[in-house]
Parts: C-alpha cells; sequence; structure tokens
C-alpha cells in the first residue's frame, strides 16, 4: 500500500528573495557523524521546520527557503491555524515560533498521478531571525543534474520504525542515495511521475512523520533541497525507496508564487 507520510492525530539581483550566500551552509556540521538512521547532530540541519498543530502536535516537516517562505508537502495540508517551529532540535525545548500568513498549494496538485505535484509553499506572518540555529537552505535550479548514486540526506522527526507508536522528539537524520527514475518505475510503477525523485531502498528510509521535510544533496559544497518528502511503502520498508517531490522540476512554480507574494 502506498500512502502519505504524513503524521495525523488519533542582494545581487533576486527577486525571488533565495540567499545567494549563505544558504546551505550550517554552522554546525553533522554529516559525519551520519550512519543508517539516527539522531542529528544538534543544529546541523537549520532549515528543518516542524509544523504543528495549536496544540504543539508535529504532523509534518518543512525547510525554511528565506527569512519569509517555508516550502513543504502539499499533503500536509498546511493551514493558518498552525505553526512553523524554527531552529528546533528537541520537540520539548522552546524554539522559535512563526504563524502562518497565507499558503499556495500546487494548483496542479494530484494531476494525472497521485501526490503529483507534491508541493505547498508556506508565507510567514513574520520574518524569521536567523542565526546558528536557524538558516535557509539552498533551493535546486531547474537545470540543474544530479544523478542516480548522488548520497543524499533526509530528517525529519518521523517514526523510526513503522509500528513506533510515537514519533521521536529529537531530529532524526538519514544518508541514503538518489534512483533513477527508471530504477524507481520498478518498485512503483505507472505511480511515477517526473515531478517525482526516489530515494532509498539501502536499507534506510524516511516515514511516517518526515512529510514536507527536506532532501538534500551538495552542490557545490553547499547543501541544496532536491527533495520533499512525499509518499512511499505503507510500511517504511528500508528495503523500498521513497517518493519525494523533485524540486526541480517545482522551481519555476516557487519561483513565481514567491515573487508575486
Amino acid at each position: 500500500q502506498e500512502v502519505r507520510w504524513i503524521i495525523l492525530m488519533e542582494k545581487v539581483l533576486n527577486p525571488t528573495g533565495y540567499p545567494r550566500t549563505i544558504s546551505g551552509y550550517p554552522r554546525t556540521i553533522g554529516y559525519s557523524r551520519i550512519i543508517n538512521g539516527e539522531e542529528a547532530v544538534p543544529h546541523s540541519w537549520p532549515w528543518q521546520v516542524s509544523l504543528q498543530y495549536s496544540n504543539g502536535f508535529h504532523f509534518c516537516g518543512g525547510s525554511l527557503v528565506n527569512k519569509n517562505w517555508v516550502v513543504t508537502a502539499a499533503h500536509c495540508d498546511v493551514r493558518t491555524p498552525h505553526r512553523v517551529i524554527l531552529g528546533e532540535h528537541d520537540r520539548s525545548s522552546n524554539a522559535e515560533n512563526i504563524q502562518v500568513m497565507k499558503v499556495f498549494k500546487h494548483p496542479h496538485y494530484n494531476y494525472g498521478v497521485r501526490f503529483n505535484n507534491d508541493i505547498q509553499l508556506v508565507k510567514l506572518a513574520s520574518s524569521a531571525k536567523m542565526n546558528t540555529h536557524v538558516s535557509p537552505v539552498c533551493v535546486a535550479e531547474t537545470g540543474d543534474y544530479i544523478p542516480g548514486g548522488t548520497k543524499c540526506v533526509t530528517t525529519g522527526w518521523g517514526l523510526t520504525h513503522s509500528d513506533s507508536p510515537n514519533t521521536p522528539t529529537r531530529l532524526q537524520q538519514v544518508a541514503l542515495p538518489l534512483l533513477t527514475n527508471e530504477q524507481c518505475r520498478r518498485y512503483f510503477g505507472n505511480s511515477l511521475s517526473r515531478q517525482m525523485i526516489c530515494a532509498g531502498a539501502s536499507g534506510v528510509s524516511s516515514c511516517k512523520g518526515d512529510s514536507g521535510g527536506p532532501l538534500v544533496c551538495q552542490k557545490a559544497g553547499a547543501w541544496t533541497l532536491v527533495g520533499i518528502v512525499s509518499w512511499g511503502s505503507g510500511d517504511c520498508n528500508p528495503r523500498r525507496p521513497a517518493v519525494y517531490a523533485r524540486v526541480t522540476k517545482l522551481r519555476a512554480w516557487m519561483d513565481q508564487i514567491i515573487t508575486a507574494n
């Protein structure tokens, strides 16, 4: 069964505002500690956000792309009463809490195939305060090519086991390889569109609660947002890949929304 991975309650000229110099370079380096899914080095992924209900329940992840905007998955269905938590490692800590001003879901979400164009942009009600714990991620350009086999990283507070009763309080990280879409179709067939990219099938995986969070790969030394956690097998099987919204195919829409708003 294929499921969305959301937890439900039971200046150079730069019109888009994307940072050109400081994004993708966390002050705290954590990649050397990544093995096969473990707690992240605190604040080593400073663009990671937790999307929460007003009662503090974490339901999705997201990525800070500039001081006013967060990108996440469309299926997370963010609403204005929800909260965006920045600079958090341990979800029991007091981190920066910002309200949602407006949400822009891709107009062709679910078009053609389920979870197609699984992206939405969240405009913050107030600008994020940048510091060592909070900084934006670089965003892949439309023309970027990241080959299959590239080792990338995904992060989140999703389930560490598919049958776990609770999500972890501390941010988790995992390194996993990109797959070509030809490789991924062996698992998911026609459920895969050109707006999707796969990673994993290597003994590690993202899982429920990671939805909307980042898949980042290094480009010229900077961590760059390549995918947005979208969907996968119902049991989070680490021998099957996870599927992400492909940022290179969605970057033009992101630019359009951010520039116009």
